[in-house]
């Protein structure tokens, strides 16, 4: 975990994310136990890492986060109750490992593009809360609700395939929304469902301590390295995750199984590069409304921001 930490802190993915593969994995316990212990850990290290980044004053898409909490307030504990307990250990496992697969080979070969974005793209406020309201919704009633991780990452996805945003915003949004989910997913399971899985509180008790300040030392010290290199080999760590589930659960899965994962991966592929298309559309619209304002409005000068980005708002 402080490994893990450190990548809750630097990158949109928490400390779940290696969390989940080591406990399932490497030790060979239930996915269930994982996804719990992603809940517990996350509302300790991403908190700590969320605290750092709000007394740094660092940018944040506030109305997507906004509207990302709403629809987490609702999907995370319909999706504990109406679709968690219905997923079968190995589903929680595969689920996991072709997500952070795709999202791995995502960066592996548009790390360059989406670390080269400069503010965010100028959209309407209520259409930026709206799209936040979505991601929480779905996201919590599915990823978050089976693996206990993942509202960071399709958040973070949205904000720099769509909103082409500064990964400077887009990554402690993603932290920030990742502490909030943790606590509530934490709250639901021991307050109104039946509590957490056997053996989750003693996992959180060895690693609380490390991660609480680790995580945000993962936010200072990204700030001095950089975040390509941290991201590419988090990255890396992705689709090495995905071999070895696949090698791991070879006879249980089959070659029907593992081609099926395999196609998964791809279709998550697909709608990321949806997303980055509609992203340069909606662009381009906005550069067009821009340009035919600037007509209209005699002797107004051009602006001297690029574009179609901003950074004040947020």
């Amino acid at each position: 975990m402080a490994i893990g930490s450190y990548a809750a802190g630097s990158t949109p993915m928490g400390g779940g994310t290696v969390g989940f593969p080591v406990l399932v994995l490497l030790f060979d316990l239930p996915a269930s136990l994982g996804r719990d212990f992603s809940f517990a850990i996350q509302s300790i290290g991403m908190i700590s890492a969320s605290i750092f980044i709000l007394c740094r004053r660092q940018p944040l898409a506030w109305a997507i986060l906004q509207g990302a909490m709403l629809g987490a307030l609702i999907g995370t504990p319909l999706g504990i109750f109406f679709i968690a307990p219905y997923i079968p250990e190995l589903w929680i496992k595969l689920t996991f490992a072709v997500v952070w697969a795709s999202f791995g080979l995502l960066h592996l070969y548009r790390l360059s593009e989406i670390a080269g974005h400069s503010g965010m793209t100028e959209f309407d406020e209520n259409w930026d809360f709206r799209l936040g309201l979505w991601v929480g919704l779905l996201a919590g009633a599915t990823v978050v609700a089976v693996t206990g991780v993942g509202i960071d990452m399709v958040l973070y996805t949205a904000l720099v395939l769509l909103c082409r945003a500064d990964l400077k915003i887009a990554i402690p949004s993603s932290v920030v929304i990742m502490a909030y989910t943790s606590v509530l997913g934490v709250l639901v399971k021991t307050t109104l469902g039946e509590g957490l899985q056997a053996g989750t509180f003693e996992n959180w008790l060895a690693a609380a301590p490390v991660v609480a300040i680790g995580a945000p030392l993962g936010v200072f010290i990204v700030a001095r390295i950089g975040r390509k290199p941290t991201l590419l080999v988090v990255a890396t760590l992705c689709v090495g995750q995905f071999v070895w589930t696949l090698f791991n659960e070879q006879k249980v899965l089959g070659i029907p199984g593992m081609l099926i994962s395999l196609l998964a991966v791809a279709v998550c592929l697909w709608g990321f590069e949806g997303l980055r298309r509609w992203g340069a559309r909606l662009v381009g619209e906005q550069t067009e409304e821009k340009s035919l304002k600037n007509q209209l409005i005699p002797g107004k000068p051009e602006s001297a921001n690029p574009p179609g980005n901003k950074s004040s708002a947020l």
